[in-house]
């Protein structure tokens, strides 16, 4: 059986990408075949060409009004796509192609703090705003509304009395380091 093959979507510095290449790196099922990014200085550009994985970088117009972005997808035999730190609205197109096969991380327990604006520090600093007592991740499937697509799997922290929007940040990405790569395994093996 050959491997399922993931693209990496990302604009910045790359963590999550990071840990999910390492997860794969000698899977049996799965392996990491590209990133696509927005940001020509995203530092996850670097990250992955320490792993020998090329990057491909594209504009708006080319990722909404053409077919470049699609027609480097199917050129590589691309079976699933992930988002880790990718803030644009994937295009109808792209979600057509990719009907359920596109998985995103979302740092906050969704349905609450998602939509657009709430990525990063604004979703940590709604959530000390609105003296939540928890927070967490959400891993989804995507549709055409940010963060409503069907959710895959939640991990929750607990927000103490002396939570920074700093402190609350490393927590998430401590779950999402922990979660995404099973998650998205699970996902593709058929687990859930």
């Amino acid at each position: 059986m050959s491997r399922k093959r993931i693209v990496i979507f990302a604009s910045g510095s790359g963590t999550n990408a990071e840990q999910i290449v390492k997860y794969f790196k000698n899977h049996n099922s799965i392996e990491v075949i590209a990133l696509f990014t927005n940001n020509a200085h995203a530092g996850v550009i670097d990250r992955m060409s320490n792993f020998n994985i090329p990057s491909y970088i594209f504009n708006r117009q080319e990722f909404i009004n053409s077919n470049v972005v699609e027609t480097e997808l199917i050129k590589l035999k691309a079976d699933y796509i992930i988002l880790a730190g990718f803030l644009w609205l994937v295009p109808l197109h792209l979600l057509r192609l990719f009907n359920d096969r596109i998985i995103n991380i979302h740092p906050a327990l969704l349905p609450k703090y998602g939509g657009k604006g709430m990525y990063g520090m604004n979703v940590h600093n709604a959530v000390l705003a609105n003296n939540e007592s928890q927070s967490g991740i959400t891993i989804h499937l995507i549709n055409e509304e940010y963060d409503k697509g069907r959710i895959l799997f939640q991990a929750n922290t607990e927000i103490t009395h002396s939570e920074t929007a700093a402190t609350l940040a490393e927590k998430i990405h401590a779950l999402e380091h922990e979660h995404f790569a099973k998650v998205i395994e699970r996902f593709i093996l058929g687990d859930i």
